[in-house]
């Protein structure tokens, strides 16, 4: 039985559970491991732990270093789907008729994702200690993906900022250079914001 005191309702630990039980199985099966290495994948699995254990590092870890990602994404998405006029790459495969409507459909955890992470954060406040943490995680993460996966997937954009490789920089300094971006203008902006709103 749930605890009194939990202040995430049992029903949302469940469904969320169970939606992301059945997202891990069909990508296990559909895309290569190293798929689960995208951040907005990490974040679909970290937030599970933080609806469990009501966590607000979890939560605002993964409101650090998703949200502003997760917000392109829907603008790709919507602005594609309501204009027919292409914003972004980001979001061309939720497009591709050449992959299944249900594979696809299980993308749209990229919709419901920042409103869950925005709305733990409401309820178990902001941890500001996820600026330093989400960061530490993701120069964990770049490099992995960076010697782990196919550059043709380009996982977490570290072969170049598109959907080939770049040829601007030598590899390993653009890789540097991606992980300074990654926490100078995703998450420190995201930090100072979220800090305001819930902190």
């Amino acid at each position: 039985m749930e605890s009194a005191a939990a202040l995430i309702p049992l029903w949302l630990k469940l469904a969320y559970t169970a939606m992301v039980l059945i997202t891990v199985a069909v990508y296990t099966v559909r895309y290569p491991l190293g798929n689960f290495l995208w951040f907005s994948d990490i974040a679909l699995l970290v937030t599970t732990a933080a609806l469990w254990l009501e966590s607000p590092l979890l939560a605002s870890m993964m409101a650090v270093g998703t949200l502003l990602p997760e917000i392109l994404w829907n603008v790709s998405f919507f602005g594609q789907l309501l204009t027919g006029r292409r914003v972004s790459g980001l979001t061309d495969y939720m497009f591709d008729a050449r992959l299944p409507r249900a594979l696809r459909a299980l993308s749209l955890f990229h919709v419901l994702l920042p409103f869950l992470l925005l709305w733990l954060l409401d309820r178990l406040g902001y941890d500001p200690r996820a600026l330093v943490a989400q960061t530490a995680l993701a120069w964990v993460v770049l490099p992995l993906t960076f010697w782990l996966t196919n550059p043709k997937d380009n996982v977490n954009w570290v072969f170049g900022w598109g959907a080939g490789p770049q040829r601007h920089f030598p590899p390993l300094l653009y890789l540097a250079l991606l992980m300074a971006g990654f926490a100078a203008l995703i998450h420190y902006p995201t930090h100072l914001v979220l800090q305001r709103l819930f902190g």
